[in-house]
């Protein structure tokens, strides 16, 4: 019988006011947003970003385009290795909710869209660059991202989640700048055009041992397609308005901090191959350092070396080869 680990789940309004707890990573996007003297405007601005964006989306019994609001709720997890009352952060993700302002009824949206992990920036930033420090050629231990998909899956099934939320976890990524996506003839009317990949990527591999599967759609009014990791039924087991809150909040995201790719002046083709040195893109009034978040990436992966991989290393171990 495998070792039991405790779950706690909190959640925090993400508004105007928010500021991020000491655990959160600072390279989480809504964190980052959350810092220097334009905080405040960066906050109010996204946030307006994703209601407009919702409802250029929701647009059916919508003719004012104001019909619909997103809240926003930081839900953050700490797992309890050793029963002891120590926690670590392990993820960081978004809730969304759906206010209808003609009703006044609270829609309950998508849990997932953004994913902050300490043990993902562990697994890329500290164990990939000490595994290929010397060798000549780039390659993946065969084990990677096994520990951390097993606590995914583990919490996803647990008793701390299924009273928190009713319908699995959907993560919404900006597609990789090393591949070249393909337009099919599948259209959704809310996720648009689909798009398949070249060849899989490592954050595909790394996500499909969390469980989940992947599908690239472009929505309407993106200028990209968008990398969509669920379990399930992806087009089936969310309503509309449920896949709008997840668009809209992760669109306007990825607007901000990859806007050579989502802030194009030119929308992808049938054929699409991402480019982050485009220079034919618009930049959004929000303040973003994204040079201090590659450098952060490091200091985050140490933090969870320190605090959680080399502490619980031999229960860890000892869990993950029980787990099935």
């Amino acid at each position: 019988m495998s070792k039991e680990f405790t779950f706690t789940i909190k959640s925090l309004r993400l508004d105007e006011n928010y500021h991020p707890a000491n655990s959160t990573r600072i390279t989480t996007n809504f964190a980052n947003l959350a810092r220097g003297e334009s905080r405040q405007a960066n906050l109010r601005n996204a946030l307006k970003m994703i209601d407009n964006s919702f409802n250029a989306l929701a647009h059916w019994d919508n003719a004012q385009g104001d019909r619909y609001s997103v809240e926003l709720e930081i839900v953050s997890v700490d797992i309890d290795v050793d029963g002891g009352g120590e926690t670590f952060p392990s993820i960081e993700v978004l809730k969304t909710y759906v206010i209808d302002n003609k009703t006044g009824e609270r829609i309950e949206g998508i849990v997932g869209n953004n994913f902050s992990s300490y043990v993902r920036d562990y697994d890329f930033s500290v164990r990939l660059l000490a595994y290929n420090k010397d060798k000549p050629q780039f390659s993946i231990p065969e084990d990677f991202g096994d520990l951390h998909g097993k606590l995914f899956q583990y919490f996803v099934n647990s008793e701390a989640y299924k009273q928190n939320f009713k319908k699995p976890p959907v993560i919404c990524l900006s597609v990789s700048d090393n591949k070249t996506y393909h337009r099919t003839d599948n259209q959704h009317p809310v996720l648009g055009f689909e798009y398949l990949p070249n060849e899989s990527s490592l954050t595909e591999q790394y996500f499909k041992k969390m469980g989940l599967q992947v599908r690239y759609f472009m929505p309407p009014n993106s200028a990209a397609p968008f990398a969509f990791y669920f379990f399930g039924d992806l087009l089936n087991d969310y309503s509309n308005l449920e896949l709008i809150s997840t668009i809209s909040t992760m669109g306007t995201f990825q607007r901000i901090y990859r806007p050579e790719i989502y802030n194009a002046n030119a929308i992808a083709g049938a054929v699409y191959k991402p480019n982050l040195k485009n220079l034919d893109h618009s930049l959004t009034q929000i303040v973003y350092d994204r040079e201090e978040r590659s450098r952060l990436a490091i200091e985050q992966g140490k933090f969870a070396e320190e605090h959680f991989i080399k502490p619980y290393q031999t229960i860890l171990e000892q869990w993950s080869a029980n787990y099935a």
